[in-house]
């Protein structure tokens, strides 16, 4: 199973993807997660991102966070769906939360991009939508949790 956590830099991505891990690797029956971040490459990085997907093992849910913003690309992630589910996130903010938000990064991206991804995203179809300018990063966590169980990838192991 993969989930794909798409939207512009800024829009909280990362934070709820770190965060929902730690929830899915916590619980009483702990879910194996596998998470890869686009910021982890200079280049390639959606190839890289799709190697590491694909590779990830089955009984995991595998977490990719990127901006995901061409369509191309979810296309791309949308054709490991030959042996895996994959269903998309978009995490959105407004444009000045995510110029905020980069500014306060360690490394922050230049300005200019953040208003080209922002201006070009194109969300993916039948996605989850987040704003994290009315959600707060424990609320989506809770919606993605949700939207997981309601897809039957939270099952109880035991039984």
């Amino acid at each position: 199973m993969i989930l794909v956590i798409c939207g512009p830099p800024g829009a909280g991505k990362t934070t709820i993807a770190g965060r929902l891990r730690r929830r899915l690797e916590a619980r009483d029956d702990p879910v194996p997660v596998r998470i890869h971040h686009s910021d982890d490459f200079s280049r390639r990085t959606y190839e890289q991102l799709f190697e590491r997907a694909r590779d990830d093992p089955r009984e995991a849910i595998t977490i990719v966070d990127g901006t995901f913003y061409e369509r191309e690309w979810q296309t791309q992630f949308r054709t490991l769906g030959f042996r895996e589910e994959i269903r998309f996130v978009t995490v959105t903010a407004n444009l000045e939360t995510c110029l905020e938000r980069n500014r306060t990064r360690a490394e922050p991206i230049e300005e200019q991009g953040v208003h080209v991804v922002y201006r070009e995203f194109d969300a993916p179809e039948d996605a989850l939508e987040i704003d994290t300018d009315e959600a707060s990063v424990g609320d989506a966590v809770d919606r993605i949790v949700g939207a997981l169980e309601s897809w039957n990838w939270l099952t109880d192991r035991a039984e």
